[in-house]
């Protein structure tokens, strides 16, 4: 089997609004060095907000 990269990490997503922790993800250390902003659904806000990448 092929093994995982070292250049791929665990982040967490949480949303900017609450604060909750809901989505985790992987990312490219060499390609995205900055924090992450998606934005996805949040289910204790029940919109579409922005999440970012929470250490």
């Amino acid at each position: 089997m092929a093994r995982r990269a070292e250049n791929r990490i665990i982040i967490n997503l949480g949303c900017v609004d609450c604060r909750e922790r809901t989505y985790h993800s992987t990312k490219n250390r060499r390609n995205d060095p900055q924090r992450v902003e998606l934005k996805k659904f949040c289910p204790r806000c029940r919109v579409h907000t922005l999440h970012r990448e929470v250490r």
